[in-house]
């Protein structure tokens, strides 16, 4: 049951990811709307390089950040991204269907080197540091194309683009 919840949730966030990043304009990827923000193709990228930790979250019992570059070089075209996140997805889906309730309750832990940021049960760590960073972060996208007046599509309903 909580794996089918879990699996549920994932792939409606996923799926509402998508529909961001297929608002991506190739033209605007280095643009920014604050010299301390992130560019639209860092952002997007961003997102994208999430699923490999939820992937990781689903495979092994930790993940150190001391292991893994601080910021990987931005992909610059729409379809690159579309291409890597839809690859990642299948990856993702294929490990939330191989799991059960006993994997999800397991332990997971978040550490950088030998500092412990967190310990919780794997389905809590997805949920929070998977999705919930997902989502903060394509909100964010989301004040991005709005700002270069790109319309928005709707996550949770419609967008005020959509109406």
């Amino acid at each position: 049951m909580l794996n089918n919840l879990i699996h549920g949730d994932a792939l409606q966030e996923l799926a509402s990811t998508r529909r961001i990043l297929e608002r991506l304009p190739d033209e605007h990827m280095t643009w920014k709307p604050h010299e301390k923000s992130m560019t639209l193709g860092g952002l997007a990228t961003h997102l994208v390089n999430l699923l490999n930790w939820q992937i990781a979250i689903m495979m092994y019992p930790e993940f150190d950040l001391s292991s893994v570059p601080l910021r990987r070089e931005a992909l610059n075209q729409r379809l690159e991204i579309l291409d890597e996140f839809d690859t990642n997805v299948v990856k993702l889906e294929k490990l939330l269907s191989n799991c059960d309730e006993n994997m999800l309750g397991e332990e997971w832990t978040l550490r950088n080197g030998d500092y412990i940021i967190t310990r919780q049960p794997r389905a809590l760590a997805l949920r929070t540091f998977g999705l919930n960073h997902m989502v903060h972060h394509r909100a964010q996208l989301g004040v991005y194309l709005r700002l270069l007046g790109i319309p928005v599509p709707g996550v949770y309903g419609p967008s005020a683009d959509e109406i």
